[in-house]
This record gives C-alpha cells, structure tokens and sequence, in this order.
C-alpha cells in the first residue's frame, strides 16, 4: 500500500512534558557527554540539557498513532522507514522545570529514487510563556514505497548557510557496544533495529546500528565544546543527514571545519570511512 500525499498537512501526537534535572542528565549520560553545564546539576546556575535532547521530546510525535496512520502505510511497509535528516532550530536552552509542548505536522511527502520521504515540522514551545524552545524539521524515507498523488510540499526550513572551509579538527569517538542501548533508554527512543540483534538481521542489517540521531548528537557534543565555549546555548542549529549506518563497537571520527560567519561545517565518518553524517553543519552564537 502507497503512502499518500493527500496526508501533507496533517496535524500529528501533542506530547507533554515536564522537564525534570533526571531527563536532562539521563540524556547527557546517553550521549557521553560530562561538561559541567550538562552534567553538574549542583552547580550555582544549575544544568540545562544538551540542545539536542529535543529528539527526545519529538520522537512520541513523530512516533504516535497518528504519524502510523495518516500517511496510509501498513505497519510492514512502516517498518522499512529510515531516518534521513535532522534540522533543528534552539531558540532558548531547556531547563528543568519548563513545562514543553511538542507538536508536529506533516509539511511535505515526494517520492526519491529511495523511496517515499516524508517531511515533518515539529514545534516545541514553553507552555507557561508560550515563547518557542525548539523547531525541527525530520525527515524520513520509507524504503521501496509508492507514493499515490503529486508530489506535496507546503513549508520548508530556512535554507542552510554555507559551511566549508579547512577541517579544524578531527576527534576520534569509540562507540562502545553498549551504546545503542544507552541511548536508547536515556533518550527514551526506541527501535528495535538498535537494540535487537535478531531483528536487525531480519531487516537486512548486518548488525544492530547506532541511532542517526546519536550520531549527530556526539557531533553536536564536540562543536560546543570546540567553538562554544562549552556552552551549550551557543549552539543555535544543528543540520545532518544520515547516510551510512554505525555499528557499536566501532569508533568514528568527528571532523569539524574552520567556523565561518557563525557556521561550522562537520562530517561524521564510520570506521569504513563513509559518511554516517553528510552535508553537517552547526549555526554558532
């Protein structure tokens, strides 16, 4: 059964959360990430979380009931769908205590030579000033998908500064093989193919694989602290596709370019020398 376009448009889950210093220090330890401004919550300003656990707060969203049934797709074909592309806006650090609201719509379905993409735009705002904290637009390929109607788009992200330059710096990061595993629990993200060995064979995976979204977060972990001071409210985007796979076990290396006009172009390289983060880039304060 084909997704259908007709489902551009469609409001999705609401989640709601009350931001706690457990969630914030959880998702910090399950993206190994110790700086004090994450990780020491007895200091006098006390913690925030890292920018990127706002995956944490969008995947019940992009993940609900109704993200399952509005594009039309049975739970098999659902199933074949990856994570292709993370792009999120931080307008204000997430302190425990905040009250969040996260909602999402879907703002665009198109076919690829992949397969059907679906694009989302989620929202999170800070209910009792009802000021925004984070806007992210994820993108998804269902794998070997038809797509019934014309190809939909009715909103976009603001385009992408330009990043390049030389590399600045190259970090070396072992994912242990525990990590997926970690993650998953402290992000509260789950997908069996991370976890579940049997399954990730089963879906023509040659192991369980890191999340995209972890990934991408270690190499926001390492622009805050190469080019923020390691502040993490000096990080204002974070941008990357996800485009080869990481096995636990297996280290990566981070290389971050030369900053140029507030942006910071990365790539993620696996141990193969693919890039499992293409196209990175970080909009710096």
């Amino acid at each position: 059964m084909p997704a259908h376009t007709a489902a551009a448009g469609s409001e999705l889950d609401v989640n709601n959360v009350v931001m706690t210093a457990r969630k914030a220090l959880a998702y910090a330890a399950g993206i190994m990430d110790t700086s004090t401004a994450v990780f020491d919550d007895d200091r006098p300003e006390g913690i925030i979380a890292p920018p990127q656990f706002c995956v944490s707060l969008e995947w019940p969203v992009v993940n609900g009931n109704l993200s399952r049934t509005v594009v039309g797709m049975p739970p098999e074909e659902r199933v074949r769908s990856v994570h292709a592309s993370q792009d999120s806006i931080f307008h204000q650090p997430i302190r425990p205590g905040m009250n969040l609201t996260t909602t999402g719509t879907i703002t665009a379905i198109r076919r690829t030579r992949a397969g059907a993409l679906t694009l989302t735009k989620l929202t999170t705002i800070d209910v009792d000033s009802g000021a925004p904290v984070v806007t992210s637009w994820s993108s998804g390929i269902a794998r070997n998908v038809e797509v019934v109607g014309e190809d939909t788009n009715l909103e976009s992200p603001a385009p992408l500064p330009e990043g390049g330059g030389e590399v600045m710096e190259s970090i070396d990061i072992f994912v242990p093989r525990e990590m997926p595993h970690t993650y998953t629990e402290c992000a509260d993200i789950w997908n069996p193919i991370h976890t579940e060995r049997e399954v990730a064979l089963g879906s023509g995976l040659p192991d369980i694989i890191l999340h995209g979204t972890a990934t991408w977060a270690l190499a926001g972990r390492e622009v805050i602290r190469a080019c923020c001071g390691g502040d993490p409210a000096g990080l204002k985007r974070l941008y990357g596709r996800f485009t080869a796979m990481v096995i636990p076990g297996t280290t990566i290396r981070v290389e971050l370019q030369e900053p140029r006009d507030g942006t910071v172009g990365f790539t993620v390289y696996n141990e193969e020398g693919q890039a499992a983060v293409s196209g990175g880039l970080a909009v710096i304060a």
